[in-house]
């Protein structure tokens, strides 16, 4: 599935990134940051989202280059949309 995003010069920095995390129960968790290490620590430590708090720990299984925000939020999107086994796959596409 090819995910479509906007190659146009924009005003945002290219800072954010699309992550992907494997959870303690083996599921797959998608978010995005401009700080992947900071985020991490949070997910790990229960400050992240309410879905990583109770399947700690959790690991970074590969994330996107560095994008716009907008392009970001566009991306995540299409790959919550994806089945399990396609997400790695199609992010690996953009790191």
């Amino acid at each position: 599935m090819a995910l479509f995003l906007e190659k146009k010069g924009k005003m945002n920095e290219k800072k954010w990134v699309v992550y992907l995390l494997r959870c303690s129960d083996n599921s797959l968790y998608c978010g995005i940051s401009n700080n992947i290490e900071k985020r991490l620590i949070e997910h790990n430590s229960g400050m992240g989202a309410k879905y990583t708090n109770s399947r700690r720990p959790v690991v970074l299984v590969v994330a996107s280059c560095k994008m716009t925000k907008g392009d970001a939020l566009k991306l995540e999107y299409g790959i919550k949309q994806l089945p399990a086994d396609a997400k790695i796959k199609e992010l690996e596409k953009w790191s």
